[in-house]
């Protein structure tokens, strides 16, 4: 596997780092491989990242020596973006190529791999347009043969991170993209992890409620207690911003804030 991948990545690269399994292990594979000369690291700064993803690029990056570039893609300043459409993530990731296209005329590289294939990613449209390359599609890798590359690298606990789209993928189509609003939703996952200690939290923002989607056994473990902690602290986080919502519990579906026709 790491050698059908080397075939993927040669000459000058910029790998387009998230803070998530998938990219990090791309710039830890790409870096070695082909060594700081050849190889830049760009992460975008965005209140749609959690501030714990930028600190854990920050951390790979003194620990590997990386050539690392922090950006500001520019997306909070996009209105398409803003109004939270259903290809939201179009406009980010239009915003993040083109932003690392202005300080690099690398070929840039991103961690998408084949499971990406099988849901709704309208930042592969983007990506496209952009002409990335995703070395893990092209060498037919899902997240699993990623793991066991990260495994294979030496990386630790980062192999077994769990998956964590960005805070905007918790807010339901078409309610406008707020940073205080998704600084409240980072501070709720924080908070349900440090009681239940689930597999999988999301807190969604939705037009008439507020929802914590658990994992089935996480849920189980749900009672009235903690039911009222969480209420009780979740809706003191977004006050005042989104003070009428009520706070529900529901069993987590992947892309479920995404709602509506897809193009």
């Amino acid at each position: 596997m790491p050698l059908i991948l080397a075939d993927m990545i040669a000459g000058p690269s910029a790998i387009a780092v998230s803070g998530g399994v998938d990219s990090m292990t791309l710039a830890v594979f790409a870096h070695r491989l082909l060594g700081r000369d050849s190889v830049v690291i760009m992460h975008a700064i965005s209140p749609a990242v959690p501030p714990e993803a930028t600190e854990r690029v920050r951390y790979w990056a003194g620990s590997e020596g990386w050539d690392l570039h922090m950006l500001d893609a520019g997306e909070f300043s996009d209105r398409n973006y803003l109004a939270n459409p259903v290809n939201r993530c179009f406009f980010c990731k239009s915003n993040l190529y083109g932003s690392i296209a202005k300080l690099t005329d690398r070929q840039i590289f991103s961690g998408a791999n084949t499971d990406d294939l099988g849901e709704y990613r309208p930042g592969l449209d983007a990506a496209r347009d952009q002409r990335v390359r995703h070395p893990y599609l092209e060498a037919g890798m899902d997240k699993a043969d990623v793991r066991l590359l990260s495994r294979a690298l030496n990386m630790g606990a980062l192999a077994e991170l769990p998956a964590s789209p960005c805070l905007s993928s918790r807010v339901e189509t078409n309610i406008q993209i707020d940073p205080d609003v998704l600084k409240s939703i980072n501070a709720a996952e924080q908070l349900t992890r440090d009681i239940l200690r689930p597999k999988t939290v999301r807190c969604r923002v939705r037009h008439d409620s507020i929802v914590i989607e658990l994992d089935e056994d996480s849920l189980a473990r749900v009672d009235q207690d903690i039911v009222d902690r969480v209420t009780q602290t979740v809706t003191q986080l977004f006050l005042p911003l989104l003070s009428r919502r009520p706070i529900r519990f529901q069993s987590y579906r992947n892309g479920s804030a995404f709602v509506g026709a897809r193009p």
